[in-house]
């Protein structure tokens, strides 16, 4: 969907997504120091309201502005700092090694354009930082529920991996998760791809 699709869909619910942060996100990303945070395709806030309820300094960009500016309404009701922008991912320009973590959550665009995303993604973190990235995954097609049904939208461990190591990140953890989704037909279980990756440091001279 375009930018004006998604504005009439947020625009149609309170809340199109939950409130909470992502449950894997918040498992694999409690534990790290405060920094510097980027929210790629950020939606409606969920991830970076909970990354800034923690201290970090986040930057959340979407192109939907209705969800922007309702993600800047919870932060202003809950008394926190995002930085929210209204661009889209494939234009933007993140500072170079900018950011301890770049967090990416259900971003599903052609392969082409989300090598595109991958690659803004691996040159914004900063040496030790932090890639994390979850999202539907081709499985999902045959052994899970709901999510984009063309499979060039649906990633893998093993494609994802290649791509970061190609842009210069160490891959520390690649798998597939599964979490439950409740439908008219009782609970179900979502495939995703969970990868989390780190920007090496350096060797002093």
């Amino acid at each position: 969907m375009d930018a004006e699709e998604w504005n009439r869909r947020y625009a149609a619910a309170a809340l199109v997504w939950s409130a909470e942060p992502n449950r894997f996100a918040a498992a694999e990303l409690d534990g790290l120091p405060p920094g510097r945070a980027l929210d790629l395709a950020s939606g409606e806030g969920r991830n970076a309201l909970w990354l800034a309820g923690k201290g970090w300094q986040v930057t959340a960009i979407d192109y939907a502005r209705v969800a922007v500016d309702k993600g800047r309404e919870r932060a202003g009701q809950d008394g926190l700092d995002v930085d929210w922008v209204v661009g889209d991912v494939l234009a933007y320009q993140p500072p170079a090694e900018g950011f301890d973590l770049v967090l990416i959550a259900y971003l599903q665009l052609p392969p082409d354009q989300m090598a595109q995303v991958w690659a803004l993604a691996a040159r914004a973190v900063a040496p030790g930082g932090t890639l994390f990235a979850i999202g539907h995954d081709r499985a999902n097609l045959t052994d899970g529920t709901g999510g984009p049904q063309d499979p060039d939208l649906l990633w893998t461990p093993e494609e994802l991996t290649r791509t970061l190591v190609a842009d210069g990140l160490t891959v520390d953890r690649a798998e597939r998760v599964r979490r439950e989704v409740t439908t008219d037909e009782g609970v179900r279980h979502a495939v995703d791809t969970l990868v989390r990756a780190h920007a090496p440091i350096p060797d002093l001279p």
